[in-house]
């Protein structure tokens, strides 16, 4: 067994070449005397090998040594440290044998870097982001600067839609209110303090008539809006750009469609009110007007509530209908499973959105909004006060301000909504892998643990 490496018992290994001498009587120990210790060698026993010295230590005290002392006779110099184990010299902070450096147990590793055999590894790769978006889950701040980024890489297009639909609807609804939508007596019968029931209830008739009429029309405009714009937005989140020719015959199969989704939407909501206020409106003309009221003011509160809670966890369905090719009832259902668990985050970023998208507008609309009641013979004062007229000056110069208007805010609330639905998808069926490879990126670090940033 001399030839065996690494392992061989202290004190009794024979020199190389050399085998023990049976017959050396002169170390053998002498039974009438009493044993010594077999951990404190005699001061004139030799040395039982050429590597051994005649100084050994006591028992159970032996330390490396930590003077500089240099190699014996005979003997090489350590090898430096590898590259791999600190790159330090011994003794030094972070070095192996030293103190643990900032970063690393005993030194294994520069300073600032996890333990490891020399490494620096700062954390998973970032998620590969060939578009407007990083392919991972989003948080809040990502998802509107993704809109915007959207509006800004392909404004030629998003802007184009934008316009063109802002000037089309607008153009409807001061035609519409110029001749068909005269609502200056209403405001009168309104602001009349001896105005008769009748008079105030055909004011407001009309009054309703007109937003109803305005807002229908705000609405299919923001339907076609967001129907090619969210063919834009899902093309800019890898990294392709398209022109308006191209979003209009990729979402043109899908527009009728999307209006039905909207219709049967805004159908959802009339019902849910009507089933909330019909019990007061029952109790106010069957016995107690006031009441009947007040019931009516209380279910018209609850079912505004259950009717947010629906639009809020449909909201999706949008762009699902658009992206997925599906039909009004599947694209609400999937809407419905996207929402899931995350109703009160989805409400918080669409909020946010509508926030933005008010203040921008306002900014814009407010100013030819002046403009206009100064150019008219009525002045400000009186527009302030809800006596004056909407005349055709008036009409033409705000109806600037709303095309501006809707022009810079359309993109923002559709590129929200399309960004929500991917994000969504992202975080429950991991659809940043599916858009990794159909934007023709082969490494993405969007699976390493510590992506998601926060919601």
């Amino acid at each position: 067994m001399n030839d065996t490496p690494g392992w061989a018992s202290p004190g009794s290994a024979p020199s190389e070449g050399q085998q023990p001498d049976a017959s050396a009587p002169a170390d053998r120990p002498d039974p009438t005397k009493p044993a010594e210790s077999a951990n404190q060698p005699r001061p004139d026993a030799p040395a039982s090998g050429p590597n051994w010295s005649k100084e050994q230590p006591p028992p159970a005290q032996w330390s490396a040594p930590t003077g500089p002392q240099g190699p014996g006779p005979g003997q090489a110099p350590p090898p430096p440290p590898g590259p791999g184990w600190g790159g330090t010299p011994p003794g030094a902070p972070g070095g192996y044998g030293g103190p643990a450096g900032p970063g690393g147990y005993g030194g294994y590793g520069p300073p600032g870097g996890y333990p490891g055999w020399g490494g620096n590894w700062g954390g998973p790769p970032p998620a590969a982001k060939p578009g407007v978006i990083p392919l991972r889950p989003l948080g809040v701040g990502e998802i509107l600067d993704g809109a915007v980024s959207t509006m800004r890489a392909h404004w030629r297009t998003v802007l184009g839609i934008s316009l063109t639909v802002a000037v089309v609807t607008e153009i409807v609804a001061v035609l519409l209110q110029g001749f068909f939508l005269d609502d200056t007596t209403s405001v009168d019968s309104l602001n009349d303090p001896s105005a008769s029931l009748d008079e105030l209830s055909r004011a407001m008739g009309d009054a309703l008539l007109s937003s109803g009429a305005l807002f229908v029309i705000s609405v299919i405009g923001t339907v076609i809006a967001t129907a090619l714009l969210t063919t834009v937005t899902s093309r800019a989140v890898l990294g392709k750009s398209v022109t308006l020719g191209e979003a209009w015959r990729d979402a043109r199969p899908q527009i009728p469609k999307l209006f039905g989704l909207i219709f049967l939407l805004m159908l959802t909501v009339i019902a849910v009110i009507a089933v909330g206020t019909a019990p007061g409106l029952l109790v106010a003309f069957s016995a107690s007007k006031g009441g009947g009221a007040a019931l009516a003011v209380f279910g018209g509160f609850c079912a505004s509530l259950v009717a947010l809670w629906l639009m809020i966890r449909f909201s999706l369905a949008s762009p699902a209908l658009m992206l997925e090719k599906q039909s009004i009832t599947k694209s609400i259902g999937r809407s419905a499973k996207l929402v899931r668990g995350s109703w009160w985050r989805v409400l918080g970023i669409q909020l946010l959105a509508g926030i933005i998208a008010m203040i921008v507008s306002s900014l814009v609309v407010l100013p030819f909004t002046f403009i206009a009641a100064a150019l008219t013979g009525d002045g400000v004062s009186d527009f302030l006060n809800g006596t004056g007229g909407y005349g055709w000056t008036f009409l033409i110069v705000s109806g600037i301000g709303s095309v501006i208007g809707s022009t810079l805010t359309l993109p923002i609330t559709a590129g929200v909504t399309v960004l929500l639905y991917i994000d969504q998808r992202i975080r429950r069926e991991a659809l940043d892998l599916d858009l990794a490879r159909a934007a023709g990126v082969q490494d993405t670090g969007s699976g390493a643990p510590g992506a998601t940033p926060g919601s």
